[in-house]
Formats: C-alpha cells, structure tokens, sequence
C-alpha cells in the first residue's frame, strides 16, 4: 500500500472535483484527485461509436453559465451554436403533426392562454426562490409537501397545458415523474436557469456546443494537474478525525492500491454515492438520514446518426416535442463541421423503465418509431445508433442529477454542502445556480477551494 501526503483529497474528476484541484494548486496547495473510473469527466464523456463522436453525457451551453464559458475561455476551446433553422415539431394528445415557431406549442387558443398563464405563475414564484437556499423561501415547507404535479393540477383544469409545461421540469430536466418530486423542487430548477420562461426556451437553455465536445473541459484540466490525478483508484475508506492538530493530516483516503493522507477532503462525486464509501467513524445522523432521502433520475438519450441532416431539406430545424410521445423531445445534434445529421432524443422515467423491459431490437424499433413520429420515415434507418444509459453506470446510476424526494429539499437542504469535520462536499447536485449542469459543477468546485483555502490559512 502506498502512502501519499498531501493538503487536500480530491474524490472524483469530474468538473467539480478538477476546477477544485485547479484552484487549490494555484494557491499553492498540494493536491491529490482519485477517480474512479479509467477516464475523466464524470457525467461529461465524449466517446467515438461506429466512426461517429457521440456527447454521450453532459454536452450544452447557455448564456447565463458564466463559470463554464469562463472555464472555456482559459482552456482555449471553441463554441459553435446548435443547429435550428426552420420550424419545430409539435404532436399532440390526438397524435397529429404539427409545425411551429418561437416557443409555444401550437395548441389550442383556450390552452395556449393556460400554458402563458402557467408560465407566469412560475416566473413569479421562481422570482421569489434564491437558488442557493431554496428552503428559505416563506412558503418552502408547503411547496415541498405539494408535488408539481398535484400543483399544477391546482392551477387548471387543462390537461394539454399541465402535460406540456410538467414536460419541462419532469422529463426533460428531473427525469421523474412530476408527481415523484415536489413544487419546490420544481421551482429551484427553474431558479438554478433563472427563470421557468428559460427553460422553456430551447434557443437558450440549449443555446451552444463545444468542438470536439464538453468532455474536454474535465481533460483540460486534467492535463494541467497532472500526476496529481490517479486513475482507476475508488475510494473504498475514509478515516478522518474533526479534532487533529494544526498542520496535521486529518482525514486518510484509501484506495485498493493508496493511502492518501491530508488535512481536508472533498467528496466530489454525486450525492448517492457517498455512502459507497465507509467511513471511520461513521457520518453523523443528520448525513445517513439526508442521504435517504436523495435519488437519480433515470432518461436514456438517444444517439441516431444519418448520412444527411435530411430533415432540413424539409424545412424543420429538428426541435420536437411531444408529452404524449415516447421519445418526449428531440434535436439536431449534428456535429460541428460533420456533413453527417444527427439527431439525438430523450426517453424518460417512466417511459425508460418500459423500454428496458425490451429486447435490444425491440427497443431501438420502438425508440426510432416514436422519432419517425417527428421526421419521417428516414428516421427509422440511422447508419449509427447508440443509447447512453447512465442508470446503468457504476459510478453514476442516473441521469441528470439528484433529486430530493416529496418534503426533502426543506427538511434536508440545508445541510447538503455542510462539512462533516474535514469533509467537505461539492458536484453539480449541490449547485444553486447552474444545479445539474457543468456550470453548477465548477461553481461548486471554485467555492469549496474557496473555503479550503480560508480554513487552511
């Protein structure tokens, strides 16, 4: 076994845990990263299936993610914007096809109106939540022993308008159902964007790509870190102590093949699997209980590559959308400088618990029927076809993030990022603004550093 000392311990190299290396080691910290997995990047993996690279994981940028474009910038990598010239899909409950443009649905007057007026019932509640502590908020409690689906429910009788604007928040964001999650939930993923009108704007929330994909945030830094970052070493133990000496290592990380031995840790790794790790002595009640209460969601994302974009010779900018649809959403995904289309689409929560009930075949025949839906017939014939499927990931479980469950965020939210003596806790899952994306990652990496650096002054 052997033994490393260090200043802090980093478990985890995705965006949270690297940008908290980058900012330790600039400070003139010693540092030490374990990963578990053979690569870097966590939930951000570029990958390259049958000859085409597929963003199996995390992959947009939107306007307001100021850590990220900054991160961006220092690294020296390039955007380009999503393809979305034309007009949009639109299926209905009665399943016809319709096409539009802007941001609403082509839906009836009546419902139309339902869906503005939902919009800025939202808006003004999201106006009302800080981010960062969504449990302060008056009425938490209340809105965190409501679901959103029940919420919307009080709000119209319009099933069309309450199907539509849960679509937001449940399957294309949360990937659970809306009654599995509560309004206050609901609203902090809203607020993490800063406003429900972005999320419902595709053009924003989905506004850009990185050439030659999002992973390369997590590589860049990686490269700069160094030997600091140790691969294929999961954390199996952590010994820590809240009362060693100052100067003195306090916690002891430990590998199958290290003993990492540092004054501070950061646990920068999803929510649910922090209790992958033992712990000597145990956490504190209030983790084993808060950690209960936390889940993954569940969406598969669906990769189908053509020889042609051919759905721009039709004039559609490959935006869909349908609640009513197995695939719920879809877009044009084609690759920056690829003269080949691509199409990537969503199957979430419960819908995807279904489709694994499946063959492969039968799977991939009923996925690209639902996408045929939107595009025609070609749809049904991609050169390339792939399904990330994060639920099965070791060290992941899910997709997108971790939510709380009905009364969860009030009751526990508070001590989400509290340090447990010299653990401390940072990931996306955590972030306030930027929740679930690479831009909460890297806030939360940069404030943690922050805090370690003050402790260790």
């Amino acid at each position: 076994m052997q033994r490393i000392d260090t200043d802090v311990v980093i478990v985890g190299a995705g965006a949270a845990g690297l940008t908290a290396a980058t900012e330790l080691v600039k400070a003139g910290r010693d540092v030490v990263v374990l990963e578990a997995r053979d690569r870097v990047g966590g939930r951000l993996h570029t990958d390259v299936i049958d000859g085409a690279m597929l963003e199996v994981g995390g992959q947009w940028v939107s306007p307001d993610q100021d850590a990220l474009i900054e991160t961006l910038d220092e690294l020296g990598l390039g955007t380009y914007p999503r393809y979305r010239e034309g007009v949009n899909v639109y299926i209905g409950p009665d399943g016809e096809v319709k096409k539009f443009e802007g941001d609403i649905f082509p839906v009836p007057p009546a419902t139309e109106q339902q869906i503005l007026t939902l919009i800025e019932k939202l808006d003004a509640l999201v106006a009302e939540i800080d981010p960062e502590q969504p449990w302060a908020h008056p009425r938490a409690k209340e809105l965190d022993e409501i679901s959103f689906a029940r919420w919307l429910e009080t709000q119209t009788d319009d099933e069309e308008a309450r199907e539509n604007i849960g679509m937001f928040i449940a399957g294309a964001m949360l990937t659970k159902p809306a009654h599995a999650f509560s309004a206050l939930q609901a609203l902090l993923m809203a607020a993490s964007a800063g406003s429900f009108s972005n999320l419902v704007d595709a053009d924003f929330i989905l506004d850009r790509r990185v050439v030659g994909g999002l992973q390369l945030v997590p590589i860049g830094l990686a490269e700069r870190l160094g030997d600091r970052v140790r691969l294929s070493q999961p954390v199996r133990t952590i010994r820590w102590q809240s009362d060693a000496a100052p100067g003195q290592a306090a916690v002891v990380a430990v590998t199958d093949d290290l003993e990492v031995h540092a004054r501070e840790v950061v646990l920068a790794v999803p929510p649910i699997l922090v209790n992958r790790i033992s712990y000597e002595p145990p956490l504190p009640r209030r983790q084993h209980q808060l950690h209960q209460h936390l889940s993954m969601g569940f969406v598969i994302k669906v990769h189908a590559v053509y020889e042609t974009p051919f759905w721009r010779e039709q004039g559609l900018s490959g935006t869909a959308f349908s609640p009513w649809e197995l695939v719920h959403e879809a877009y044009d995904n084609s690759n920056h400088d690829d003269p080949r289309g691509t199409l990537v689409g969503f199957v979430a929560d419960e819908a995807a618990d279904g489709v694994f009930e499946l063959s492969a075949e039968e799977r991939k025949a009923r996925i690209l029927e639902s996408m045929s839906h939107y595009y025609g017939e070609q749809a049904k014939h991609p050169v390339v076809y792939y399904e990330s499927d994060w639920g099965s990931e070791e060290w992941t479980r899910g997709a997108y993030a971790a939510s709380f469950d009905m009364g969860g965020l009030a009751r526990y939210g508070a001590d989400l990022r509290t340090p447990v003596g010299p653990i401390r806790f940072a990931c996306s899952d955590m972030a306030g603004k930027g929740y679930q994306h690479v831009d909460g990652a890297i806030r939360m990496g940069r404030l943690v550093a922050a805090q370690i650096l003050e402790e260790l002054a």
